[in-house]
């Protein structure tokens, strides 16, 4: 029974692994995914039922995996991410419910907050583009009126593109001054920039942070849990 589990646990973890992937790919790609990925990956997790040999306790297992649905679905109408990030996350709870090749504890939500963490380092590469600009003597908020805690923000969210691409403009016209337009712009329907030497915030696809994000769930855990860990 146990050898049973197991490669049926190495099963999910492929699946989910191949998912990601391709959708990984497409998006990078193409920027767009096709939603019959989570539908076949989806039913392939359910189909998988069949075969455990604990039939409820896998039920059990994924139902409270899908707990996660209903946040992610409410941060994808909130426009913070696209809504094939939000059936990504789903598809995963589906088909690769809690797996962790670690010993550190995991939750529903590890993938998410895993990917959330990785989400924040765009920024510190941003921040160290923009500063070393600055040290080059460039005026980087040229023609702006803005304060400082504005330009700092926008430091840390953005930089000045040359050709952007996949990327979204955050100035605006304001008189014969620009303006940092620093406001949350919505995933599903915001549009990319080409205009030259505009302020842009890099449009780097989410997905890649959530095959991160499960990735370390796989052989490390829940990197929050991990932390608080530190402090008890």
């Amino acid at each position: 029974m146990i050898e049973s589990l197991i490669e049926i646990t190495n099963i999910r973890i492929i699946l989910a692994l191949t998912m990601l992937g391709i959708a990984s790919y497409t998006d990078v790609s193409k920027r767009e995914i096709n939603d019959l990925i989570w539908i076949v990956f989806s039913i392939s997790g359910i189909a998988l039922l069949f075969l455990e040999p604990e039939f409820m306790d896998s039920i059990y297992l994924m139902v409270i995996s899908l707990i996660v649905a209903p946040f992610v679905l409410l941060i994808w109408r909130l426009g913070l991410f696209g809504g094939a990030d939000a059936f990504a996350v789903i598809s995963l709870a589906i088909l690769a419910p809690q797996i962790t090749l670690s010993e550190n504890m995991i939750s529903p939500f590890t993938v998410l907050t895993n990917a959330i963490i990785f989400s924040i380092i765009p920024m510190f590469v941003n921040l160290s583009r923009n500063l070393i600009l600055i040290a080059q003597k460039k005026n980087i908020f040229e023609g702006f009126s803005e304060t400082k805690s504005r330009r700092i923000l926008a430091m840390l969210i953005g930089y000045k593109a040359s050709n952007p691409k996949y990327c979204f403009s955050i100035e605006k016209k304001a008189g014969k001054k620009k303006k940092l337009n620093l406001s949350l712009q919505h995933a599903e329907y915001a549009e990319f920039c080409n205009k030259p030497d505009t302020w842009v915030t890099p449009g780097i696809p989410y997905m890649l942070f959530i095959l991160g994000g499960f990735l370390v769930q796989l052989f490390y855990g829940d990197i929050i849990f991990s932390v608080f860990g530190l402090f008890t």
